[in-house]
C-alpha cells in the first residue's frame, strides 16, 4: 500500500470515528427531543424507543402555560434579559481590563495579574456565602441585581483570553495612532476593539452559554416565582412527592435549547477564529 493510500485509510478511519463520537454525543439531544412528544407513560415504558409511538405537541402546551398562574414565557424573558445584560458586561469589562493589563505600564500590574489569575483556582462554591452576605447587607437579595452587576467587573477567564489576542497585534498600532493624536481611549475605541471582535464574540458566546445553564446563584438568590429563570423553572416541574411530568420538563427543555442553538449557529465562524487565531502578528 503506498503513501497516499495509507494517507487516505488514515483520514477514513479518523472521520468515521469523529462521526460516531459525535452520534454518541448528540444522541442525548435527539432522545431528549423525541420524548418531548411522547405522553408519560411512553416514555416510562418505551423510554429506548426513539421515535414516539403516540405523538402530541400537548406538553408544549402544557408546559408554555407554567405553573402558579406564571407562563413559561416569563421565566424565558427572566432568563434572556439575566444573560444578556451579564454577558454584555462581562465582554465589556473584560476587554478594557485586558487592554489596561496589555498595552498599559502601571506599577503593581503584575501583581495584580498575579492576583487576578489565583481567583481561577478559587472554586465558585468558597465565595457564595461572603457573597450572599454583601448582597444582604445591599438589600439586593430576591433582585438580578447579584445576577448581573459583578458580570461588569469582568472574568478572569475571559480577560486572559483576551490578552492573548491583544498580544498578538502589533504595537506600532498604537504608536501609529498617538502620533494621530488619539489618546487611551481613542486607541482602545478605534484601534484594538475592532481587531479584537473574534475574542469578544467568543466571550459573548461562552459567557451566554455558563449565564443561560446558571442554577445555583438564582436559586440562591431568588425567592419570587415570577422571578425564577429557565433552569430553576425546569427544577420545579420535578416533584420529589409525587409524580414529575417528564414529558412536559422534557418539552420545555427542548425549548430551552433554542436560544443556545441559535446562537451557536450564527456565530458559529466567529467563535472557532476566536479560539483557533490570537490577533494580528506583527
Amino acid at each position: 500500500m503506498g503513501y497516499k493510500a495509507r494517507q487516505r485509510a488514515g483520514n477514513t478511519i479518523s472521520y468515521l470515528f469523529v462521526i460516531i463520537l459525535g452520534l454518541i454525543m448528540f444522541y442525548p439531544v435527539v432522545w431528549l427531543i423525541a420524548s418531548s412528544f411522547k405522553t408519560n407513560p411512553e416514555i416510562l415504558t418505551t423510554s429506548f424507543h426513539l421515535l414516539p409511538q403516540d405523538f402530541t405537541l400537548e406538553n408544549y402546551a402544557n408546559g408554555w402555560r407554567g405553573f402558579g398562574g406564571i407562563p413559561f414565557s416569563r421565566y424565558f424573558a427572566n432568563s434572556i434579559f439575566i444573560s444578556v445584560v451579564a454577558t454584555l458586561g462581562t465582554a465589556a469589562s473584560s476587554a478594557v481590563v485586558a487592554y489596561g493589563f496589555t498595552r498599559i505600564k502601571f506599577p503593581g500590574r503584575q501583581l495584580w495579574f498575579g492576583c487576578m489569575m489565583m481567583t481561577l483556582m478559587l472554586p465558585g462554591q468558597i465565595i457564595l456565602i461572603p457573597q450572599y452576605i454583601i448582597f444582604q447587607k445591599l438589600h439586593w437579595i430576591n433582585t438580578y441585581l447579584p445576577l448581573i452587576v459583578p458580570a461588569f467587573f469582568s472574568s478572569a477567564f475571559f480577560v486572559f483570553m483576551i490578552m492573548q489576542f491583544i498580544q498578538g497585534l502589533p504595537k506600532e498600532l498604537d504608536e501609529a495612532a498617538t502620533i494621530d493624536g488619539c489618546n487611551r481611549f481613542g486607541i482602545f475605541g478605534r484601534i484594538i476593539l475592532p481587531l479584537i471582535s473574534p475574542a469578544l464574540v467568543t466571550t459573548v458566546i461562552i459567557n451566554f452559554y455558563w449565564k443561560w445553564d446558571e442554577f445555583l446563584p438564582p436559586l440562591l438568590y431568588l425567592s419570587r416565582p415570577e422571578k425564577y429563570t429557565v433552569s430553576i423553572a425546569l427544577k420545579a416541574f420535578v416533584d420529589a412527592s409525587s409524580v414529575t411530568d417528564y414529558a412536559t420538563l422534557f418539552a420545555m427543555s427542548t425549548v430551552s435549547l433554542i436560544p443556545v442553538f441559535l446562537l451557536f449557529m450564527f456565530f458559529n465562524r466567529y467563535l472557532i477564529e476566536g479560539i483557533s487565531t490570537s490577533g494580528l502578528k506583527g
